[in-house]
């Protein structure tokens, strides 16, 4: 995986609710289940619940730069798979940016390079579209200094101010693209 680039322009693909399940970020069960370590095919169930047409248009775009997903509270709740992360990563998922994680999974979003933002005031997710366009600048150095933040919305005259939790170890993680790159150039073990 690519390591974090300096600048993102990339479309909300997914705007969800509340209490999204990682069951719903990747369907589980006995359809899904056989594919487990083929992540090209496993990714095709991905948010397949929610919009079924997240996967072709996920793959669209993902040379394209990627895209972003907005949620609401809980997001990632449910049981700690780590296939819910990669799957959409593999799709070109960079940032999940919602109200509040499910700390397992937002631990999971984070070893696989996703950017996991909060909104600083919630009041914001109420002023995001799906298709809209969010524009990151400067992005490496707003991550390493673990400060809150501002992304644009482009064509909007709109700025939302987020933060991430990020730990040191995290944010190292994060910028090499992930724990797989991180672990691969040396930088610590699992």
């Amino acid at each position: 995986m690519k390591e974090l680039p300096d600048r993102l322009e990339i479309p909300i693909l997914l705007k969800m609710g509340d209490n999204i399940s990682t069951d719903e970020i990747l369907a589980g069960g006995s359809r899904v289940l056989p594919y487990r370590s083929n992540l090209p095919e496993i990714s095709k169930f991905t948010f397949e619940i929610i919009d079924p047409t997240y996967y072709d248009r996920s793959m669209k775009i993902a040379e394209q730069g990627g895209h972003a997903i907005v949620g609401g509270y809980n997001y990632g709740q449910g049981s700690s798979r780590e296939h819910a992360a990669l799957a959409p990563r593999y799709l070109g998922l960079k940032i999940a940016l919602v109200k509040d994680f499910a700390r397992i999974h937002w631990q999971n979003l984070a070893n696989f390079g996703i950017i996991p933002l909060t909104f600083r005031d919630v009041t914001d997710y109420d002023a995001l579209e799906e298709e809209d366009i969010l524009v990151v600048k400067n992005i490496r150095s707003h991550i390493k200094k673990a400060e809150p933040f501002f992304i644009e919305v482009k064509g909007k005259n709109k700025k939302i101010e987020v933060e991430h939790a990020l730990s040191k170890r995290q944010i190292e993680m994060m910028l090499v693209g992930g724990l797989i790159n991180w672990v691969k150039l040396g930088k610590g073990s699992v």
